[in-house]
């Protein structure tokens, strides 16, 4: 009697913690999200935001937290299905293999999502593109609630793909739609909450997915497809939210329609000096159609801008930060926490990364990628003295999965994501984001899979390759990325023009002149 009323209490207070942690952190975001927008301006765009990241890049991380706790009930549902089929049980290393494809597969199914994001958000728009997105999501929750009953692991496969397929698209599809949206001095803050509904996203998924609500042997089903909810959240809100008021001008040439826009998302009558902004993008990019990938590739004035999306996407899943998700629940059980309370202690990685990128504002990419280097640093001694010298260095290293993600959190995670709608113009920024997004999944898949090896392989130095590609990264920005918060499209694009055309501008210092020059021309016409 006194050990069932010992465990009735040790479940009530886990089950009030993910409570407090679910409220603690939904009330944070929502507080973040209108904390950017004055009263007086309205908080539609505040509310537009909302919605959109709940079907969003909150799937992203929610997506990615749901699989830890029931890898063993499907690993074990795999092994029971083939036993029915064939009458024979798989070896250990054959379930781990189907069971990495499962969760690989998401990955690949992000790098479609992207592929398609810019076909879609030409041809669709920004908004009606997001929510046809949902038919990947519902599709995929029906596959997951319905693959126990009908006996067949093949449909967690097609489900974890097609709602890869969503997250790929929203991840490349909101941050354009917040970009072109939000106004000059607030596209920064708008472009951060898009990295704050991911990390919410994984918090969300590491509570949902305890053993005590859904993480347990007979509800593992309902939990996969639990990702439905934000997606219902996103169809009943979102249709009453107005186009990206750039595309509605740009691509639409539909100028009362983009003005009505602008004046529901500001709650006022629009600035002037907004709208001649609109309108000498529109000028400079009249008469052309959006670029494909290849054509981006192969477009010189925009060289130094593809490369710099090229390095920084890739240096987002280089940088393992996904893999010390992984890395989290050996190195809390090095440091002497049970196997049962470790999920409970897993969450406070959810939570760093999200109250980093609540506070984020003043970090940006290289202090980001230069704090994320020197922590590698210290976890890769704390790791290596783990046993050899004194007993509190597994702490250290615990100490180190929390700092490493506070750093990805105060910069990189969220600055990675808008990149391409501040450097590249109208018809440029669908290709860039395809190509953007298919190298942030094509390396979180490769990381994935390689990640694992490198642990087997290099032991206690597994994290100085990641330490190695944030020096680089730093560094890179540092010394080549302009700086783009609070700089309209014009002036970023002229200070690429300088690395792009620098031979020419050394042989012909005329060159320079005259680039700027045309930039007045044009802008007086649009004005």
């Amino acid at each position: 009697m006194i050990s069932t009323r010992t465990f009735s209490c040790e479940l009530r207070l886990r089950l009030n913690t993910a409570r407090v942690f679910f409220l603690l952190n939904l009330s944070l975001s929502f507080s973040y999200i209108l904390s950017l927008f004055p009263p007086k301006n309205g908080h539609t765009l505040a509310l537009m935001v909302a919605s959109t990241a709940f079907g969003g890049t909150v799937q992203y991380g929610y997506n990615l937290a749901i699989m830890n706790v029931p890898t063993v009930y499907i690993q074990n549902f795999i092994n029971e299905t083939f036993q029915e089929r064939w009458g024979m049980y798989l070896e250990v290393y054959k379930v781990t293999l189907i069971w990495t494809f499962i969760v690989s597969v998401f990955s690949l199914g992000g790098l479609i999502g992207a592929l398609l994001a810019g076909p879609m958000s030409i041809h669709f728009g920004r908004k009606k593109t997001l929510l046809l997105n949902n038919i990947f999501l519902m599709s995929s929750a029906l596959l997951a609630v319905t693959s126990r009953t009908a006996r067949s692991f093949e449909m967690i496969m097609i489900s974890r793909f097609l709602v890869g397929i969503n997250a790929g698209v929203s991840m490349n599809v909101q941050p354009m739609y917040f970009g072109e949206s939000a106004p000059k001095h607030l596209r920064g803050a708008v472009s951060l909450s898009s990295a704050v509904f991911t990390s919410f996203g994984v918090v969300l998924g590491q509570v949902v997915g305890l053993r005590e609500l859904l993480g347990c042997e007979s509800c593992w089903q309902y939990l996969l497809a639990s990702n439905a909810v934000p997606g219902f959240i996103q169809l009943f809100t979102l249709p009453w939210f107005p186009e990206s008021p750039r595309y509605l001008l740009i691509d639409r040439g539909d100028k009362d329609a983009c003005l009505k826009a602008l004046r529901l998302l500001r709650g006022c009558e629009v600035q002037r000096s907004e709208l001649d902004e609109m309108l000498q993008e529109q000028a400079e990019v009249q008469g052309k159609r959006a670029q494909q990938p290849w054509e981006l590739i192969a477009d010189r004035s925009v060289r130094w801008q593809l490369i710099s999306i090229t390095i920084i996407s890739s240096a987002m899943q280089l940088c393992g930060n996904d893999s010390i998700y992984f890395y989290a629940s050996y190195i809390f059980q090095e440091a002497g926490i049970s196997a049962e309370d470790t999920q409970y202690v897993t969450i406070g990685t959810g939570i760093c990364e999200f109250t980093a990128c609540i506070l984020a504002e003043g970090m940006l990419l290289v202090g980001g990628y230069a704090l994320m280097a020197g922590w590698a640093v210290i976890f890769t001694v704390a790791l290596h003295f783990r046993y050899h010298v004194v007993y509190w260095m597994p702490y250290l290293s615990m100490v180190c999965v929390f700092t490493y993600i506070l750093s990805f959190g105060m910069g990189p995670a969220g600055v990675t994501g808008i990149l391409p709608t501040e450097i590249f113009n109208q018809t440029a920024r669908p290709a860039a984001y395809m190509i953007a997004g298919s190298l942030m999944w094509l390396n979180l898949f490769i990381i994935g899979m390689v990640f694992p090896f490198l642990v087997s392989g290099l032991g206690q130095f597994c994290f100085v390759p990641f330490g190695a590609v944030c020096l680089i990264t730093a560094l890179f920005v540092g010394l080549v990325l302009p700086e783009t918060n609070g700089k309209t499209l014009s002036m970023i694009t002229s200070e690429f023009h300088m690395l792009n055309f620098r031979e020419q501008e050394r042989t012909d210092p005329k060159s320079k002149q005259a680039h700027y020059q045309q930039g007045e021309v044009i802008h007086c016409i649009a004005l």
